[in-house]
């Protein structure tokens, strides 16, 4: 959080000896004690400030602290600010009628008794920043809440996109006069859109997982280039799509980390999507690395883009700041991307910054975090495994669309496929069928799969079964309970085949 501003006192007295003691006396941190020695001088000062209290002495020249007062009270502005009046003789009930009738809130008679001025001093200067902080809680939800309403459109704009090149893409599919290469662009397009829906969707549960503990990484000795060489590789082809150089600077000597790969690669392909996204056509964008000591590496993400704003980039990393640099949204974007990014980088006990000379200048982003002192000694490399041997496959799906292609997609690879779209369903194909591996969705109408995977499991003919749990939840609790019900795996939806064959290829 930001310094609040000071707290701001009015000194009113015609002796500057009275005023040097008084500041002397209430001065603390977070007050500002502001003074004048007439009641004009106040009222000039009292136009340009706003107080939290103010003392003012009854017998002034010119003006009397009454007379003030009462100008104050007449005067919208100043009408709310508290007196406290300093007399040095006797305050008769005649007086203290007079000063309450103008808005006074207590009299003090001099001398002062210091201890009594400064109970009502911090009386008063809590109850002003009391307000402070009222003010600025409410001024923050007002800006949550105007964010969350953006970052609801945004998503909504997001995900209704990928939408109309998926209609098209499928609309043309299924044209009889389509040639071969407009059906292999619409597949092309069919698989890019379902990857980017899914990434947000993915990128936003990611999110909600970190903010709320509920995500664990697993962590094991990992080669730094390795993790660099992967997310390029995954950036390459929409570089290549605009002619954009990616070039990618590895340490001369190998650096390892203790890491969870897949995060880490997350990272650094959230990075380059960036860069890439908020970089021209024929633009250069360079991934470099390099151990800083014997305990640090760093990896500088850079593009010559649109660069940073300087209003927006201390708050890059901040949760729903939309990451358009420009913040006219031309380049669209749930503005998680770098908060997700930030918080990984953190779990692995790095830290990430931005940098950029503002608009027109590119942006740097620079990643550090932890390295292993001495090289691990790394497992012998597994050899490419081949294709799963035929297996009996029953897929359990209420969506019936996603039940069946998921079912033609195994049966081109030589798998036997049954379909069941309820639980009982599933049950009663099971003792016909005797799969040797269900993929079954958990969120099955009536009897849920939760239900479904411990009745399998019980049954003496399906001994051996191997149960994975498909679901649109992914959070580490809902695993938990799936392994509890008899589940083997788990996979979040849209299934990811490549996962899935290796799955199937660990069943021989």
């Amino acid at each position: 959080m930001t310094t609040p501003p000071p707290i701001k006192f009015l000194l009113v007295d015609d002796l500057e000896s009275n005023l040097l003691a008084l500041s002397g006396l209430l001065q603390r941190e977070g007050l500002e004690l502001l003074t004048a020695r007439s009641g004009p001088d106040a009222l000039e000062l009292l136009l340009v400030h706003e107080f939290a209290l103010a003392f003012i002495d009854v017998q002034m020249p010119e003006m009397s602290g009454f007379e003030l007062a009462e100008t104050m009270r007449s005067t919208e502005r100043t009408r709310e600010v508290p007196i406290i009046f300093l007399t040095a003789g006797a305050v008769d009930s005649q007086h203290r009628i007079r000063g309450y009738e103008t808005g006074a809130v207590d009299f003090l008679t001099k001398p002062i008794d210091p201890h009594n001025l400064l109970n009502k001093a911090a009386t008063f200067f809590q109850l002003a920043r009391q307000r402070q902080e009222l003010a600025w809680s409410n001024a923050r939800l007002a800006e949550a809440d105007r964010s969350k309403n953006e970052f609801l459109a945004m998503l909504a704009h997001e995900l209704r996109n990928p939408l109309a090149p998926l209609r098209n893409a499928a609309e043309l599919l299924e044209m009889p006069e389509a040639s071969a290469e407009e059906r292999t662009e619409s597949r092309r397009i069919l698989t890019r859109q379902i990857e980017n829906m899914s990434r947000m969707i993915d990128d936003l549960l990611d999110v909600s997982r970190i903010t709320e503990g509920k995500i664990s990484l697993h962590k094991e000795p990992v080669a730094l280039a390795a993790i660099l060489t992967a997310a390029t590789n995954l950036t390459r082809s929409a570089c290549i799509a605009r002619q954009q150089q990616l070039v990618l600077e590895l340490p001369t000597e190998p650096v390892f980390l203790t890491a969870d790969a897949t995060r880490l690669e997350q990272v650094f392909g959230n990075l380059l999507s960036n860069a890439s996204k908020y970089s021209g056509d024929r633009s250069k964008i360079t991934v470099s690395a390099k151990r800083t000591s014997s305990r640090e590496a760093a990896i500088s993400v850079h593009d010559d883009g649109v660069g940073i704003a300087p209003e927006l980039l201390p708050r890059v990393f901040e949760l729903f700041v939309q990451a358009s640099r420009t913040l006219d949204r031309a380049h669209g974007g749930l503005g998680i991307g770098l908060t997700l990014v930030q918080r990984l980088v953190h779990l692995h006990g790095g830290s990430v910054e931005a940098r950029s000379e503002g608009l027109g200048h590119g942006a740097e982003f620079i990643v550090r975090l932890p390295v292993m002192i001495s090289a691990p000694s790394m497992p012998a490399p597994v050899t490419s495994a081949s294709l799963e041997e035929p297996r009996r496959i029953l897929i359990v799906d209420d969506n019936t669309d996603s039940a069946h292609s998921l079912a033609r997609l195994q049966a081109r690879r030589g798998h036997v496929t049954r379909t069941a779209f309820t639980g009982p369903d599933a049950l009663a194909a099971a003792a016909e069928f005797l799969p040797e591996i269900v993929l079954l969705d958990i969120g099955l109408p009536g009897m849920d799969g939760f239900e479904v995977a411990r009745h399998m499991k019980g049954l003496s003919s399906l001994r051996g079964v191997f149960i994975i749990a498909m679901s649109g939840y992914g959070s580490d609790e809902d695993r938990v309970k799936a392994k509890a019900a008899g589940f083997d795996e788990y996979m979040v939806k849209p299934v990811n085949l490549e996962e899935l064959h290796k799955h199937l290829r660990a069943r021989v």
